[in-house]
């Protein structure tokens, strides 16, 4: 009689512990699903664009991107700051910054001055800009050839800069650097006439310029090498 019981206490023992297991793996799913779907913190991805406008005059270079943003998790992201970089160029080269969020990739006259300000990419949402940045000094004096850019970016919810999107920037498609206008950024062949105007433009711009350096100096909080960094939590 006392085996038959003994048996039946560990019977009972295992089928708790099998229930207790199952109630807490049951308990984790919830929370981990909760977690996942409204309390994650996600990132921001950005894509290179397809085009471009650019002014290159006097002592200041503009350019204006159309960039697609989206926040890969539900919790929303609030961008402070944008800076265009130039990471394989010598540091004559000076940080590009955000200056305007215009309503549109063509330039024209009848555009208000749109001032940057911070702005909130909800979860899981993407949203569209248009982002204007300014060297204020002669440092982006562009040759005619591709350029490796880097857009950084300050978010609410880290300290500093975080690289947001590095493409390659064709200057060599600006073939008329004296006036705000649209370029294509597609890896695509110029003809012969374009390819001549190109280097003719931006060569007399650089001739005007003549060999002396840009002012130096950086913007207060202008961002180190984050290397590979990304806005993710």
């Amino acid at each position: 009689m006392v085996p038959l019981m003994v048996a039946a206490d560990q019977i009972a023992s295992s089928s708790l512990t099998g229930a207790s297991v199952v109630s807490v793996c049951a308990l984790l799913f919830t929370v981990a699903s909760f977690w996942w779907l409204n309390a994650r913190q996600g990132r921001l991805q950005a894509w290179e664009p397809h085009s471009f406008a650019a002014i290159v005059h006097g002592s200041t270079a503009r350019l204006r991107l159309p960039l697609v943003l989206h926040n890969t998790g539900p919790k929303p992201i609030v961008v402070q700051d944008l800076i265009l970089t130039f990471p394989d160029e010598p540091a004559s080269h000076l940080p590009l910054l955000w200056v305007s969020s215009p309503s549109r990739l063509q330039p024209g006259p009848d555009q208000e001055a749109k001032l940057p300000a911070g702005f909130v990419v909800p979860g899981r949402e993407a949203q569209q800009l248009f982002l204007e940045f300014e060297a204020p000094f002669s440092g982006f004096l562009p040759e005619a050839r591709d350029y490796k850019v880097q857009i950084q970016v300050r978010v609410g919810h880290h300290k500093g800069w975080r690289p947001l999107l590095t493409f390659i920037l064709r200057a060599a498609n600006i073939i008329d650097p004296d006036h705000y206008t649209v370029y294509s950024n597609a890896p695509v062949e110029l003809t012969k006439e374009d390819q001549k105007r190109a280097d003719a433009a931006l060569l007399e711009l650089l001739e005007e310029h003549g060999e002396g350096s840009p002012p130096g100096g950086r913007r207060q909080g202008d961002p180190p090498d984050d290397g590979d960094a990304d806005t993710s939590g």
